[in-house]
């Protein structure tokens, strides 16, 4: 798992040889479970992505139907970055401080000691469709390792109903489906609940007091919570749980997430000013994007901010136009002011804003070619299209000239607007309380059809709210 990544040496390990014709060199790929492989190759300096793939679905008995279920990520606790098949990965390793410079505010002293760590793991661009028709054992494994290194590091926020189940289920894929009472309890015991639930959970977030106060009574409730779900995972007359049933359920569970697959940048967002003189700060997200949206979540609550489909919002990049500047992502969105209707604007600081931006754009391009073609083959058949139930309502709304509205719950999977230092304005243009980025080119202005979102022009000279 890559919250490991601190320990791993450079992906790159030479052998030492003879200067002279070069020797074959080591190349550790690592896979999330904290294992590798090991490959021997010639001419690493300008081996593509594309050709090193060959042999790590070789080495892993990876099947070609599902080859395009993983790629390559050069990975750091600096920086993620998934490659293309044209990347030359060692090329790539050698040019990493320059990449460190310009996406991320890290210091001089952590850039020189940063190594990125070649990985293989899931690709941002899969279908999660696709990978419920996966049945290789082998596959499923790596996936589902991956996906538990997300939920126990709270990268993918989930609620105590998905949490439970999912620490029982990997304590059934670790341990089998037969435990008794006894040898549940001696397990935990020398694993620890942080194996099966999410750090923040096993180990609570109160202060020292009621950490030592509380300890004993709240690990003795998730122990419970945990064998209630296990004991419902044991199959009837005492036959064992085949593993890839099990693997099958811990993903389609991890489907449920909205964010599951996403790519994650780190970013910034304003806090809501608690008073007239108080100084403003900042407060630390991960920005992940995937094929169906964008989710900000908070690093520190682990919970979501702000969930958006691209029919939901707009978005826009802008570049520092003064020394001590950031670099912007910003994200437009339907809202509500005192029950007024009004457009929201999110900035999102960040170096890391122009590659946020450009995934998003190939995000919206690649949905819209796969639901063309998907559209294209209907019609060949046929039939009529039937739209789907979000573009059913995103019409709807543009009749009614608004986006639906984004409503506030208590799951952790769901936004909290509410929580949000926002920009706020109306379609009018009166009232604006601030500048509106300009937008280049997005999504909403390259539908052939008319969008549901109703542009607002930019003001000049506005006072800040």
């Amino acid at each position: 798992m890559w919250c490991h990544l601190k320990q791993f040496v450079c992906s790159f390990v030479f052998l030492p040889g003879p200067p002279s014709p070069p020797p074959a060199q080591d190349v550790l790929v690592y896979i999330c479970g904290d294992s590798a492989v090991h490959l021997t190759l010639e001419g690493l300096g300008s081996v593509s992505v594309q050709e090193l793939g060959r042999s790590v679905r070789e080495a892993l008995h990876i099947p070609d139907t599902a080859q395009d279920a993983f790629a390559f990520w050069l990975c750091s606790p600096l920086l993620e970055l998934q490659l293309k098949a044209r990347h030359q990965p060692y090329k790539l390793c050698r040019q990493w401080q320059d990449l460190l410079y310009r996406f991320t505010e890290a210091s001089e002293e952590d850039i020189s000691q940063d190594e990125p760590c070649l990985q293989y793991r899931r690709n941002v661009f899969y279908p999660k469709s696709k990978e419920l028709q996966i049945d290789d054992e082998g596959v499923l494994r790596l996936l589902y390792e991956e996906a538990r290194g997300n939920i126990l590091t709270g990268r993918y926020p989930c609620d105590p109903e998905h949490w439970t189940g999912l620490g029982a289920l990997s304590l059934a894929l670790d341990e089998g489906t037969g435990l008794d009472g006894q040898q549940f309890s001696t397990t935990l015991r020398k694993k620890k609940l942080s194996s099966f639930l999410p750090a923040h959970v096993a180990m609570g977030t109160g202060g020292l007091l009621s950490t030592l106060r509380g300890k004993s009574n709240r690990q003795t409730g998730l122990e419970q919570k945990l064998m209630d779900e296990y004991r419902k995972i044991i199959p009837p007359a005492g036959n064992s749980a085949e593993p890839t049933q099990l693997l099958h359920q811990y993903l389609n569970t991890c489907h449920t997430l909205p964010y599951y697959g996403c790519a994650f940048f780190f970013g910034e967002i304003d806090k809501p000013a608690q008073g007239i003189l108080q100084r403003a700060k900042r407060k630390a997200v991960n920005v992940g994007i995937c094929l169906e949206g964008v989710y900000v979540m908070d690093v520190k609550e682990k919970h979501v901010l702000l969930g958006l489909h691209f029919n939901e919002l707009s978005w826009d990049h802008s570049y520092p136009e003064e020394q001590g500047d950031s670099h912007i992502l910003w994200l437009e969105f339907d809202g509500d002011e005192d029950g007024t209707p009004v457009n929201k604007l999110l900035k999102i600081y960040s170096k890391q804003a122009e590659l946020m931006c450009g995934f998003i754009e190939f995000c919206v391009e690649l949905k819209s070619v796969s639901e063309g073609g998907a559209a294209a083959e209907m019609d060949g058949e046929g039939g009529r299209s039937p739209q789907p139930a979000e573009q059913d309502g995103s019409n709807k709304n543009a009749r009614e000239g608004r986006r639906g509205m984004l409503r506030r719950q208590s799951s952790v999977v769901c936004s909290r607007v509410h929580s949000l230092n926002t920009i706020s304005y109306v379609d009018n243009g009166k009232e604006i309380k601030r500048l509106k980025p300009k937008r280049a080119a997005s999504f909403f202005t390259r539908q052939v059809s008319a969008p549901s979102y109703s542009a607002v022009q930019v003001a000049e000279s506005l006072e800040q709210g």
